[in-house]
């Protein structure tokens, strides 16, 4: 009865460790529950305690409001609390600001809940920590061989070389409030972009939130505010929503930009009238998920939305045993296209 497959149940509200007696990501109101992150379709509001690191704490009050449970608990990446019979750390899991893994320790047994992650260089979070376990609970977002992911930097160069080559008109990028539109920012600055970005009033207190966490972001300013001749030439970033309806007709001669996994799938870019598509994803690419694969060292892989029959069959002839968890209620968390 150590195994856990034996502690950890799949039940309406999300995956319930029955050992430590808590939800991790529950998509229903619980007792208890483990945050991973704070993209909506893991951190919902009405719980009664919640643990979680300390930028997902302050990135959910963000969100959802202060009083978006109870009982608040951080927990510092490695820092060790008994549960139960359960032994819980969190890791980095390189998804957004204060995203995490859920180490749980066992009997001797070791059982990892990766929530959403990536393995691709982030200068805004903290970089993925692979953890050897018994069981590895995977997403597979991008779980299918077509997704190989190219390097977020050369994607960015490409925006900034259209910047160039249409000097006079505004680029409007699509990026989610959470974890992309940072990225993309901290990026651009990376790449030598030491102008003002103009971010729409929906990113505007995630965007703090990181400053205040010391992710540097440069001079940013309100979209919504600015003058239409100020923006000529410059960036504008905006849920991806945005991009295409009213608000984005008050720029100048828009370049239609979206930064997501999903843009390497051409048919979307051109379906959602997307002129410069950017393969900028915040999950982790079909190598990726092998490479984790191999690195946890687990001889069981369990999926818990996605592309799950890939993974698993991807997992079965590397001899390891594939389970789908096929939980309700996530998403692509931030790879919204347009």
């Amino acid at each position: 009865m150590t195994h856990p497959e034996h502690w950890l149940q799949v039940r309406p509200e999300g995956l319930y460790c029955l050992a430590g007696d808590f939800y991790i990501d529950p998509v229903r109101p619980v007792a208890r529950a483990v945050i991973t992150h704070a993209h909506s379709d893991h951190a919902r509001p009405g719980h009664g305690a919640v643990l979680a690191t300390p930028e997902t704490l302050a990135l959910m009050a963000v969100r959802m409001g202060a009083n978006h449970a109870a009982t608040t608990q951080a927990l510092a990446y490695g820092e060790i609390l008994a549960l139960g019979d359960v032994t819980l750390r969190l890791a980095p899991a390189g998804h957004v600001l204060g995203s995490a893994q859920v180490v749980m320790d066992r009997a001797g047994r070791r059982a990892v809940v990766s929530g959403d992650y990536k393995r691709a260089a982030d200068p805004t979070c903290t970089p993925f920590e692979p953890v050897i376990c018994d069981v590895f609970v995977t997403e597979a977002t991008f779980g299918l061989p077509v997704f190989t992911h190219p390097p977020a930097f050369d994607e960015i160069g490409k925006l900034i070389a259209s910047i160039r080559l249409f000097p006079d008109r505004t680029h409007v990028a699509g990026v989610y409030s959470l974890g992309k539109a940072q990225r993309v920012i901290a990026l651009l600055r990376q790449a030598g972009w030491d102008a003002p970005i103009y971010i729409h009033g929906a990113l505007q207190a995630v965007c703090a939130a990181y400053e205040n966490a010391g992710v540097a972001l440069g001079e940013l300013r309100s979209a919504t505010v600015a003058a239409k001749s100020e923006m000529a030439g410059g960036i504008v970033l905006a849920p991806p929503s945005a991009i295409a309806d009213r608000w984005a007709r008050r720029l100048t001669d828009p370049v239609t930009v979206m930064a997501s996994g999903w843009m390497r799938v051409r048919q979307r870019a051109k379906a959602g009238g997307i002129e410069l598509p950017l393969v900028i994803s915040d999950h982790a690419d079909w190598p990726e998920l092998l490479q984790t694969m191999q690195d946890v060292q687990a001889p069981e892989i369990w999926v818990t939305h996605g592309n799950e029959e890939a993974l698993i069959h991807a997992a079965g002839l590397r001899g390891l045993r594939g389970r789908a968890l096929r939980l309700i209620g996530y998403d692509d968390g931030g790879e919204a296209a347009a």
